[in-house]
């Protein structure tokens, strides 16, 4: 990247997040609509950041699940994708508590942020690529108001080209591939694994012990005891 994006701050300072009724992209606005109708009770509204913001950890998603981090408003909360990230933070010290998949069930993070590339449900859960270009704006906000951060971990191809888009970086200039770490121009590290999806799981494209071996190298990395 041409300069640190972590060196700047939104106006004003402090992470710029999207607002409730976000207008972005016309899509995700009216399955929102559909889904508060359905819903009234779910969030039903743009997924906020979940994590210290002075962790040296982030980790990125690709967008909420209509029955999990919809529903709840914590990324990977509520669906099977929560299952294995959390158990693995919960593994390595980075979380604490006990993951009962609602945003009530006291779990804390320590030394890392939780947030999705796109903010807003999509249908199907697959965000499209003007969606992606329309929340990046977001993503880079966390980057920038993360001022101890040292590593992103990446989960999946898009939450990976996302990250290189908030850094000015062409994602075609650093392939995604799992278990990889990648050190961009300014010294950020990122790193790659498959997504903690059902699909990816269940198919055993992603195991159990594949993740958790992702996230101590990360530890690893970062010169904490794993």
């Amino acid at each position: 990247m041409g300069s640190d994006v972590r060196d700047a701050s939104p106006p004003g300072g402090g992470i710029e997040a999207p607002p409730r009724d976000c207008s972005l992209c016309p899509r995700l606005v009216e399955y929102r609509a559909a889904n508060r109708a359905a819903n009234p009770g779910w969030f039903n509204a743009p997924v906020p950041s979940f994590g210290p913001t002075g962790a040296p950890m982030l980790v990125v998603g690709m967008a909420p699940g209509v029955k999990g981090a919809n529903r709840t408003g914590r990324p990977f909360t509520g669906d099977h994708a929560g299952i294995l990230l959390y158990q693995t933070l919960l593994r390595f010290d980075l979380a604490s508590g006990e993951y009962r998949a609602e945003p009530d069930d006291g779990v804390a993070l320590r030394d890392v942020r939780i947030v999705n590339a796109v903010r807003c449900v999509p249908p199907a859960n697959l965000p499209e690529p003007a969606e992606v270009t329309a929340c990046n704006r977001f993503l880079r906000s966390e980057l920038q108001g993360m001022p101890n951060l040292r590593l992103v971990l990446a989960l999946g191809v898009l939450a990976h080209a996302a990250v290189l888009k908030a850094c000015g970086i062409p994602p075609a200039r650093v392939r995604f591939s799992h278990g990889a770490v990648h050190t961009l121009p300014d010294g950020l590290l990122l790193a790659d694994s498959y997504h903690v999806s059902r699909y990816n799981t269940n198919t055993r494209r992603l195991t159990e012990p594949m993740f958790e071996a992702v996230v101590q190298d990360a530890i690893h990395r970062l010169g904490w005891p794993a």
